[in-house]
């Protein structure tokens, strides 16, 4: 894979970031959620999918009720016993606001955020800082998988896999690893429960990047509507589990149905290399998107 852009280098060091901060688990646990507890995650934008995934996995395999919010759109006033804010900038403005608004309360809280000294890990009552995974790309990867990696093996899962097949993905011919994707015209991500969250991550990432014609759903909710748009030289990529029948009726439109019996995380990385790609083909710079800057600061 390339190495010429921050995004590109970014993306290719995903995987030995998550086994190195899923080895740090025994000394980060402390200040995250525990078995039963209500907990609510807050992120803006890409953080936000992360708390998404994390929300449904964690529910999924019983740990307690966990909810994922935008911070500009939270209900906190559900008496959590614990919030999970994840911020890579930590100067997000939203995200400041509802800090403040934890502290003022009294209500456990952790941010994981990857740079230091700034207001979120200041003003947090606790602060796990992941500056090995700090950004120079304005579009975010590792920090936000990294996060995400760190929040599965903190609920008992084991990663080893998940980092082996996304070694592999990056190990893989670029034509062999995406095939028709490199060449369509618009691409829709499907997930269903806690791979709904990767679906939404993977349009932003291509809209963000590539200036893509991208869309995401659950996978249930595709017929019922969006369906519309499948035709010849159009996508659909599925994330996780598959609906019985999906599969055949997008290909009877004539759109490419992508899926792969990979961890949705590892499949995730999968996409960024489409983003590289796509980002070449439409001679975009990656690391510079559109009307994007690396953290979204209100005044």
């Amino acid at each position: 894979m390339s190495q010429t852009t921050h995004l590109a280098r970014e993306i290719a060091t995903q995987p030995d970031d998550w086994a190195r901060t899923v080895a740090r688990l025994n000394e980060l646990s402390g200040s995250l959620p525990r078995p039963g507890e209500r907990v609510a995650t807050i992120g803006c934008g890409t953080s936000w999918f992360m708390g998404q995934v994390y929300a449904a996995r964690r529910e999924s395999l019983g740990l307690g009720v966990t909810d994922a919010f935008a911070a500009s759109e939270h209900r906190l006033g559900r008496d959590y016993d614990r919030v999970v804010v994840i911020s890579r900038s930590g100067t997000t403005t939203e995200v400041i606001a509802v800090v403040k608004q934890l502290r003022a309360a009294g209500v456990p809280h952790v941010s994981i955020v990857a740079t230091p000294g700034t207001p979120v890990a200041e003003a947090s009552a606790s602060t796990i800082l992941l500056d090995d995974v700090d950004e120079q790309s304005v579009v975010q990867t590792r920090f936000a998988t990294t996060t995400l990696a760190l929040l599965r093996a903190s609920l008992g899962e084991d990663l080893a896999p998940v980092v082996a097949q996304a070694r592999a993905v990056l190990g893989e011919d670029i034509t062999t690893a995406l095939g028709p994707l490199l060449t369509v015209e618009q691409l829709t991500f499907l997930g269903r429960d806690w791979s709904n969250g990767i679906a939404n991550e993977a349009a932003l990432k291509l809209r963000e990047s590539s200036q893509f014609w991208a869309e995401s759903y659950p996978a249930m909710e595709y017929r019922h509507g969006p369906i519309s748009i499948a035709a010849p030289g159009r996508a659909v990529w599925a994330f996780g589990r598959v609906p019985e029948g999906l599969a055949e009726q997008v290909r009877g439109t004539g759109a490419h149905f992508e899926h792969r019996d990979l961890d949705p995380m590892a499949d995730l990385v999968r996409l960024h290399r489409l983003c590289l790609a796509r980002a070449e083909a439409a001679g975009l710079d990656p690391d510079a998107p559109r009307n994007l800057t690396r953290s979204i600061v209100l005044t």
